[in-house]
This record gives structure tokens, sequence and C-alpha cells, in this order.
């Protein structure tokens, strides 16, 4: 053990107490293991961040919400909590992991009472990586049916449609007719299982019966499980093989990949805009989708709606953002890495409502309806809707591929980025063992073929049932909420307490910990965010989803039975429980008097760490974290 274990730490010069540095430590001995892995290239882990966060929830959720909260007006309580909450907590997160140079689980070491955070965020990221792959597997059916001439979904007349299905030409030839405003997406939207369809429907549309139909081939409800689905099993097979591949060398194959898969949606996503934003029509869809409504602001729903969307879209509680930033060199700027990456996903999810809603405005015209009748949310919007309106446009079969492309990319740098951040938790926790030979690439070949086998429970007839649980409940705004507000007052007002100097603690400590990473401070904006906004803000929300909490359905017709909602806040109690459960586990587990086990549990615990050099003390400001808790005012 190297010889700071065995007395004070070096006393540092007042320059460096003043400026809040941090001392060189001597070297550590070799421990046998590899050197922790680094990005190669300096776009490496912005384009990580890029595809992990910005996802599915940009395209169809965030484009929704701003038509039906208010439209441009919804954009006031957005960047309001993406100021208040938002930013500062993703912020957080990286800069977190690249001091600790430490995933998700151990980054936790720097405030050991808040360890169950860790443990609550492993279980959050394991359920979405369960089912958020599903979306991928969905993806890869339609992306394949599109290699034809065409569209399966464009036309009646297959196995899958029943003597009510109504293709999109029809509907377009019958715009004249006064009936032709009953046959509205929305409505038939509500008719999902077959037993359940409304005999007063007039018609329903041919995308509808082949998701339902063809697809999911969906029972009557979550107690019908029903067969399997052999080609969905297929393809959440191949997702799970394309997602090993993508991250079984550590970060240098994960650097590699994010080029293609973080930028090309962009390619397609302004392919698709320059050819939406001149379709006829497209200015009645973006005016329901930008034209402000003031008075919407007035209802408590519409900020509710703007916080839970911040968190989805930035992916924050997960612990995935904490283990990319641990790839990063102890000096890399992450404050501006968390400004650029801001700008990247919030414009995304603008710019992905302006080619939303250019293509439902062109649907809305063709059909004689309002553009009300056919904007939807979450999966109707990916393979109902749009599916539908692709096929009212020229070379149809080449919108789809390119469409479903990259929903697939999106969701696929989402995902891989998930699991390794999993898969870095576990392999901190256990570094003797993960970082030896080829063992961490049969630990996430292990992980995806468990997590492959349980989500075989989405390729059945009621797989839709038990996919739409976990997304209500699993990786719902409310434990991202609890996680967050826990990181905030962690980081904000514990963190560094057991061996305060002064008011060199919490927020105010970290805030000069990052100084010493990125040798300046970040604006007092953030650091008064962890003390004070965010947790506010999060506790606010949080307390208002439990007031307005509703039995869950599934498109507002089929309810869940008791023992179905039983299973969800079981799955949402598993990761929450986890923050309490670590404060009791940690207090009874530690040593000494009660005041001397918060002593000793609000004492950091850093991490030996090498410099980028593989040297050690070159630089204050690159380096030197040593084992064990600090006392001395020089770890400031």
């Amino acid at each position: 053990m190297s010889s700071a274990m065995d007395g004070p730490a070096t006393k540092a010069s007042k320059a460096d107490e003043a400026e809040g540095n941090r001392v060189a430590a001597p070297p550590p001995e070799d421990d046998g293991l590899p050197e922790r892995e680094t990005w190669i290239g300096k776009l490496d882990f912005i384009l990580a961040l890029v595809g992990f966060s910005v996802g599915l929830g940009n395209v169809w959720r965030f484009p929704y919400l701003c038509y039906k909260n208010g439209g441009g007006a919804f954009l006031i309580p957005y960047f309001i909590f993406l100021l208040g909450a938002g930013i500062p907590t993703f912020f957080l997160e990286i800069a977190l992991g690249q001091f600790m140079s430490l995933g998700g689980l151990k980054a936790w070491n720097l405030c050991p009472l808040f360890a169950g955070i860790g443990m609550a965020s492993m279980v959050i990221v394991s359920f979405l990586n369960m089912y958020y792959v599903m979306v991928m597997g969905w993806a890869l059916h339609y992306f394949f049916a599109s290699f034809t001439s065409e569209l399966p979904w464009a036309t009646c007349g297959n196995w899958w449609n029943t003597d009510r299905c109504i293709a999109s030409d029809e509907e377009i030839k019958r715009d004249d007719n006064s009936t032709m405003n009953s046959t509205l997406l929305n409505v038939t939207m509500t008719t999902v299982a077959p037993n359940a369809t409304n005999e007063n429907a007039t018609r329903i549309a041919a995308s509808l019966e082949y998701w339902n139909n063809r697809v999911l081939q969906i029972s009557g409800g979550l107690d019908e499980p029903g067969s399997m689905q052999w080609e969905l099993i297929l393809c959440l097979l191949l997702a799970w093989v394309i997602v090993y591949f993508c991250i079984f060398k550590g970060v240098k194959s994960t650097g590699r990949v994010v080029y293609f898969t973080a930028l090309f949606p962009y390619v397609v996503l302004f392919i698709l805009l320059i050819r939406g934003v001149t379709l006829q029509g497209a200015d009645i869809g973006l005016e329901f989708y930008l034209k402000p409504n003031i008075t919407r602001l007035g209802d408590p729903q519409v900020w509710m709606d703007a916080g839970t969307q911040v968190f989805f879209s930035y992916s924050i509680g997960l612990g995935s953002l904490i283990a990319l930033g641990s790839y990063n060199k102890f000096n890399n700027n992450c404050h501006r890495d968390a400004v650029v990456f801001a700008c990247v996903n919030s414009g995304t999810s603008i710019l992905s409502g302006i080619v939303i809603f250019s293509f439902l405005g062109n649907m809305a015209l063709q059909q004689g309806v309002s553009v009300a009748d056919v904007a939807e949310s979450g999966p109707g919007l990916v393979f109902i809707v749009y599916p539908k309106a692709v096929t009212l446009m020229p070379l149809s079969p080449l919108w789809a591929i390119l469409f479903f492309f990259m929903v697939l990319l999106l969701g696929l740098d989402s995902e891989f980025c998930g699991v390794e951040g999993f898969v870095t938790s576990c392999q901190d926790m256990y570094p003797h063992i993960l970082r030896r030979g080829h063992n961490r690439e049969i630990f996430i070949a292990v992980v995806c073929f468990v997590k492959f086998l349980i989500g075989l429970a989405f390729c059945t007839q009621g797989g839709m049932y038990v996919f739409q649980l976990f997304d209500n409940y699993s990786a719902s705004g409310m434990t991202l909420l609890w996680v967050t507000f826990f990181q905030a007052i962690c980081i904000g007002w514990f963190y560094g307490l057991g061996d305060r100097v002064g008011w060199n603690f919490g927020g105010t400590k970290f805030y000069w910990d990052i100084k010493s990473m990125i040798g300046f401070r970040p604006v007092l904006w953030i650091k008064i965010c962890w003390m004070v906004v965010t947790p506010i803000m999060t506790m606010g929300i949080f307390i208002f989803s439990l007031v307005k909490y509703q039995r869950p359905t599934y498109n507002n017709t089929y309810v869940y039975p008791p023992w179905g909602e039983a299973i969800g806040w079981l799955m949402a109690l598993a990761s929450m429980l986890m923050i309490p459960a670590g404060f009791v586990y940690k207090i009874l587990t530690t040593k000494g008097t009660f005041s001397e086990r918060i002593h000793t549990l609000l004492t950091p615990i850093y991490t030996k760490r090498k410099g980028d050099n593989g040297d050690v003390g070159e630089d204050a400001n690159a380096i030197a974290m040593v084992d064990g808790p600090k006392t001395d005012h020089n770890m400031l």
C-alpha cells in the first residue's frame, strides 16, 4: 500500500489550498489489472452522450407533448425545468463519473451513506434494457417488411385484415364523402384488441390492423399471453446480437460505433425534414405543433409533462451517464460537453416535431380531417401514424426504409449505452474478475442472453400489455424523479460533510472538485440548482405525480387488472426502496457509535487514479485521489 496510507496526506501549498486543487499522491501499486480505458477521440464521449440520450423520446414523445400542452407555449415550462433541473443534474452525473473514474454504482463512494442511489439506478436501467430493446425488434420487423414494391400496411385483403379495413388510397377517394369524417385514426386507435372493437365504428385504418393483427397479433389483455410470435423473437434476438457486438470490446468499440449510430439518424432526419416541409399541408401541421396557447400554462399537468420530458430525454437517474463520464480523462472539459449536448438534445426534440407534424399535416389534408385526429404519442406514432403517412407519398417503400432505419439506430445506441452503464457498474464492483482476460466479453454475453430470455414475454400475443406495464412503472418519471432528488441532496448538502473544513462541503466542495478537473468554476447557478432548485423541482413533480396517479390503461380502453397494477408498483418500488434500504444497511454495517458511523458514511472514499500519461503527480489538476477517507483540507 502506498505511503500516503501510513500517515496524513501531504500538505498542500497555500496556493493549492486557495485554488482548491488536489495534491498529487504517490503512484499506486500495480494490481495486475489493465488500466481503465478512456475514450480515444475527442468526439467519442459527446457522440456517446448524444447516442444514449437522444432517442425515441425525442421523436415520439416531445412533439406530441408540445402540441398537446399549448404548442410553442409548452417551451416555457420545458426550458424552465431544463435550466433548473435537467442541465444541472446532467452535468452533475457526467462530472461525478469523470471525477471518481467509476461507474454508477461505486461512484457514490463519494458519500457512502447514499450508496443506495447507485443500486436504484442499476435496477432502473436493468428494467429499461429489458423492454427498450423490444422497440428495436419492432423497428427491425417494419424495416425488413419495407423492402417491397408495395408496403404491406398500405392495402387491405391480407390475411390479417378484417372486412372493416380501409386502405389509405381508399380514404383519399372518400375524402368528399360525409362518412369520411368518421374514419378517424384516433377513433380506431382505441379498438386495440380484436374482442374490444366497437361494432358501431365505421372503418379501421390498414396501418392499425397491420400493427395489431400482423405484428403484435395482440390478445385481449394481460391475462391472455397467447402464443409466441416467432418473427418477433428472431427480431429481438437480432437486436441483442447487434447490441452485444457494439459494446463487447469496451469503449474502444463503442467509441467507433457511435460515430455512425449517433450521426446517421441526423442525416435521415434532415432528409425527412426537407421532404416533410415541402409536402402540401405541412404548414397546417406546423401550426398545430407550434402555435402558442398561453392559457394552457395554468394547467399543472403541463408543467408535470414538461418536467418528466426533460428527465426522459436527458436520460437522468439511470447511472449510465456516470459510467460514460468515467471513461473521460480527468481533465476533460465536461462543462463544455454538457453545454454542447444540451443544445443538440433539445434542438433534436424541436426538429423532430417539425418533421413529424409536417407529415401529419399532409396526412390530415389528404384525409380531410384535423391534425388533432391523427396526432399520437409513443409506439402509436412510430408504428401506426407514420407508416400510414408514408403510404400517401411517392416511393413510399424508400421513405419507410429510411424512417425505420433511423428508429433502429436511435434505439440501438440508447440501448447499448444503457447496457454499457450496467456492465461498467458490475465491472467496478468486481474488477479482479471482470477486467481479466476475456471475462468482460463473456459477462456481457451472459447479460444480453439473460435479458433476451426475459424479453420473450414481450414477444407473446399479450406482450404489448407487458411492455406498457414496464414503461409505466419500472423506468417511469416517478422513479427517475426519486433518484434525481436524492442525487441533488447528496451532492448539494451531504458530500464531504464528515471531513468538512468550514463551509467546504456539499455543493461547494463538488464545485471546487470540478475546478480541479477542468481548471475553472462553472457558473454559480449550477451549484444553486444542486442545493435548492433541483430538489424543489423534482420533489414537487414527484408529489404531483402521486396526487394525479391513475390506474394504468392501454390505449384508454383496456384497464389493467389489480394484480397487474401490483406488479407494476413492485417494479417501481424495487428501485425506489434501494435508497432508504441503503441508508439502513450502511448504518448497520459500519462500526462505531451512531455518530461515528454517520461521520464515516459522510466522509468520501476516493480511489487511486493514474494520470492521463500513466504518471501520477505531473499536474495537480489532473490527478490524485488516494484510497481512504481524508480529513485533511488539502483534499478540497
